[in-house]
């Protein structure tokens, strides 16, 4: 079972440890880093989710059963005049734990915090065209395609492109019955 905690200062290196390239960080991260990923841009970062109504609310997802750290979560652009906010930086860092569901279970908690907690209307997210498992795992939660941004993301010579998805509050509340 996952649970979700506030990350903090002292998660900063076992995350870093967890993007291993360049790839990777923009993978879990975008635009938003430059490799490698350091101390200096998680705490630029970090400070958005402090004080009082933050932007930003960032977690770490625990395995319940052991306390181990095994992911990471953020919740980021929170409108609260419009109710809506972005799933990002999802990710399974211990590799022991990918493939069996881990990834669901911190998205799914995820909508809790943003549906019941925060009580948004819209949640949305973007990902990686060629990230199928990710693809897979957010339409079976409900998240419906909107539309793809072609070659948004420049990875060396390549470019990479996106699909924006979302869910609604009623679409999940549909589902959770």
């Amino acid at each position: 079972m996952i649970e979700l905690q506030p990350f903090g200062t002292e998660d900063f290196d076992r995350l870093i440890g967890w993007i291993e390239s360049p790839e990777d960080l923009l993978q879990w991260a975008g635009p938003a880093y430059t490799h490698p990923l350091d101390r200096e841009q998680l705490e630029a970062n970090f400070q958005q989710s402090l004080g009082e109504n933050p932007s930003r609310l960032i977690f770490r997802a625990v395995d319940s059963s052991n306390s181990s750290v095994v992911g990471h979560v953020e919740l980021g652009n929170i409108d609260r005049r419009n109710r809506s906010v972005r799933i990002s930086r999802v990710l399974v860092g211990d590799t022991s734990y990918r493939g069996k569901g881990i990834g669901t279970e911190i998205v799914e908690k995820a909508l809790k915090v943003v549906f019941e907690d925060l009580g948004m209307h819209r949640v949305e997210l973007v990902v990686f065209d060629f990230n199928s498992p990710a693809i897979r795992l957010y339409t079976k939660l409900g998240f419906v395609e909107e539309g793809r941004l072609r070659e948004s993301r420049a990875m060396g010579d390549e470019f990479w492109s996106l699909y924006q998805m979302s869910i609604l509050e009623d679409e999940w509340r549909a589902l959770k019955e």
